[in-house]
């Protein structure tokens, strides 16, 4: 079969949906209401120990995946569109019981699945067993079902592509029930359910047994707690009062190591989205220290870490702990590719300009000159 995306653009797909999920969602746009914040020209980034302007780098919000793992996953998706799914099978597999790395894998064999699902369909015959795969499966009833429905608001969509909509997530969530049949403690069929929960307009009394299921599997699931968040917030099914509940719960409850406590940023932003006041006082304060501490503790390698600081950063600045922002955007380095900062306008220049207020507020006195950021571009952009 012929692909209209070769395995490189599908893995630039996957990069930037990871991207997006791990943090670096959007906040209602200052541009809309007036001219884009700009730095003044005088501030010079690098005398706080700031990566110079010139080579901040507005096309992804953290570091590129290394050159060996792209070309795992390109060699994995040639593979699989080749017919042999054997490959995606082990892959999945060899994550183990890490399941934040299982849904990893999970998101990777989703996608492509997505350009061309004739390898799963392979699978699913052959080992109609394999929870994985049954997974999988469901999840792309999903996908296709909002497919279907299209992004517009229900009174936007026709009749007959909301009624084919509202079938297929049923009938989605029904074959996720079938595949957690197969691995009881695999948490991926309950992820799925989770998510299509929304769509199918399932009540709190029906939603919670498979919330339940899913944490008992997985209690700390990173993509599960966002699925779960969505549902809680206003927009769906519950009020902005539940969603911070629910974020403040998993905050708390998240284990040192784990980027859960990410999920308080996602519900910030949500509240913004919602244009509803931020929590503010001692207590929100102390949240967002704490978020800061929880990534701290998380591995250096962890791609949902970039994000995170991304919206970490702004959210400092926006409480007026702009000492605390300081010191994200030094941990962020060049990276501005953030939708926190393109919703703005000019990714860069938001960004940039969101520091120099930082350094500004924090009143912080620039470093001395051998412990600036180097301004050769070329070592910069490594």
């Amino acid at each position: 079969m012929t692909h209209f995306l070769t395995p490189l653009v599908v893995l630039l797909v996957i990069v930037a949906f990871r991207s997006m999920r791990s943090g670096s969602g959007g906040v209602p746009s200052r541009s809309k209401s007036g001219a884009v914040r700009r730095a003044p020209v005088s501030f010079d980034a690098a005398a706080y120990g700031l990566v110079p302007r010139e080579a901040l780098d507005p096309r992804r919000s953290g570091p590129p995946q290394s050159e060996a793992v792209l070309k795992e996953s390109q060699a994995l998706a040639s593979t699989a569109w080749g017919g042999d799914w054997r490959a995606a099978a082990e892959h999945i597999k060899a994550a183990g019981t890490d399941w934040d790395e299982h849904w990893d894998r999970f998101e990777l064999l989703r996608a492509i699945a997505r350009e061309d699902d004739a390898w799963l369909n392979t699978w699913r015959k052959a080992d109609p067993d394999d929870c994985n795969a049954a997974a999988l499966e469901a999840d792309l009833m999903v996908h296709r079902a909002w497919a279907i429905r299209g992004s517009g608001y229900a009174g936007e969509v026709p009749a007959e592509r909301m009624a084919e909509f509202r079938a297929l997530l049923p009938a989605a969530i029904e074959a996720g029930h079938r595949a957690a049949l197969l691995a009881p403690d695999n948490p991926a069929p309950w992820v799925v359910m989770v998510t299509a929960a929304r769509g199918a307009q399932f009540k709190p009394d029906r939603f919670q047994p498979l919330w339940d299921g899913l944490v008992a599997r997985a209690p700390h699931h990173y993509e599960g707690h966002w699925q779960g968040m969505q549902y809680w917030c206003a927009k769906w099914y519950g009020s902005n009062t539940q969603m911070m509940e629910f974020a403040e719960r998993a905050m708390d409850t998240a284990p040192a190591g784990s980027p859960l406590a990410g999920i308080y940023l996602h519900a910030l932003t949500e509240l913004q989205e919602r244009r509803s006041a931020l929590p503010a006082g001692s207590e929100a304060r102390h949240r967002l220290w704490a978020v800061a501490d929880a990534l701290a503790q998380v591995p250096a390698d962890n791609g949902k870490v970039p994000g995170l600081r991304q919206l970490l950063a702004y959210f400092l600045g926006e409480a007026g702990m702009y000492e605390a922002a300081v010191e994200q955007f030094r941990l962020i380095g060049r990276w501005c590719g953030a939708s926190v900062w393109s919703d703005q306008g000019d990714p860069i220049e938001a960004f940039h300009a969101a520091r120099a207020v930082a350094v500004e507020k924090a009143k912080l006195k620039p470093l001395p000159l051998e412990e600036r950021p180097i301004k050769n571009l070329d070592a910069a952009q490594h």
